[in-house]
């Protein structure tokens, strides 16, 4: 088995920046994602504060030059999720399902995972509604779609679902934690309804395989339809994958340098793109000063 000098496990804005410098560098990479380039930047309504970009830029679009930019400089991605970063002899091993890597130097640009709906609250019949992104719901037009959070997500979820459906964003409690320019969009949109103080009881199948989503309000109980249902409950970072061994060494690998995390799998609520971005550059010069000190 070969052992690959970085592998960098995500191709998210970090990753993808990582990947990018060290090429530059003449340092080869393996790139290893498990779902598709570009991670939540999928989900964005706007991008408002990535430099470059007078008015914005909508997530996918963004997505699609850095596709272009990865390909222009002959950055190749590798499909494949890693279920298991173990480190044994010096070496990191990266686990995929039916492959099996070895690197020096593991970049971790994993990402997040969502925050799940309570166990119980969705019935089996109606998954197939349920979503944390919105990524699989950027086509559908006419539809009622109810949103769940109150934080930056669920606004911006709201807003780029509401272009062609109608949108209801329930808060829990009474508190909104989205960025103000983006609640102001909301109370301004038509097509967006929201309600704080309430609460999902019960989730069923109607008819003609609508969602009967059951609420308590603030000072009433109601149900209305939907078509779909979007957690936008939070979300915590994917490190799932690393081995106890790799758990127990983690600070002291990271001091070494062999071992480094950047994006949104460190960042906690500061996830943003140009964030993610400059964590990517910043570690993959770290790699460049590591293996000249090396050699």
């Amino acid at each position: 088995m070969t052992t690959h000098q970085v592998a960098i496990i995500g191709a998210g804005p970090a990753g993808l920046t990582t990947a990018l410098q060290v090429k530059r560098f003449g340092i080869p990479a393996l790139v290893l994602e498990g779902s598709r380039i570009g991670g939540l930047l999928h989900n964005a309504n706007l991008v408002e504060n990535y430099p470059g970009f007078p008015g914005g830029i909508t997530g996918p679009a963004l997505v699609r030059l850095f596709e272009r930019q990865a390909q222009d400089a002959g950055v190749e991605v590798t499909p494949g999720e890693v279920l298991v970063l173990g480190y044994v002899d010096e070496s990191f091993q990266l686990e995929t399902c039916g492959q099996a890597y070895r690197a020096r130097v593991v970049v971790v640009a994993a990402g997040t995972k969502p925050r799940l709906f309570p166990e119980g609250l969705i019935p089996a019949n109606a998954r197939e509604r349920v979503f944390y992104e919105i990524r699989p719901l950027l086509g559908v037009v006419g539809k009622r779609i109810v949103i769940v959070g109150a934080g930056d997500a669920a606004f911006d979820y709201a807003l780029n679902l509401a272009e062609k459906n109608e949108v209801v964003i329930l808060n829990r409690g009474s508190r909104v934690k989205s960025l103000p320019l983006l609640r102001q969009r909301a109370r301004e949109n038509k097509r967006i309804a929201y309600r704080p103080e309430t609460e999902i009881e019960r989730v069923a199948v109607a008819s003609g395989e609508a969602l009967t989503v059951r609420c308590s309000g603030r000072e009433d109980v109601f149900t209305m339809e939907a078509d779909y249902l979007v957690g936008a409950l939070g979300r915590v970072p994917r490190l799932d994958f690393l081995s106890s061994g790799v758990q127990e060494k983690k600070t002291e690998l990271t001091e070494r340098g062999v071992l480094h995390f950047v994006g949104d799998v460190k960042n906690g609520l500061f996830r943003q793109t140009a964030i993610a971005a400059g964590d990517g550059l910043l570690a993959a010069m770290k790699i460049y000063r590591y293996f000249e000190e090396m050699s």
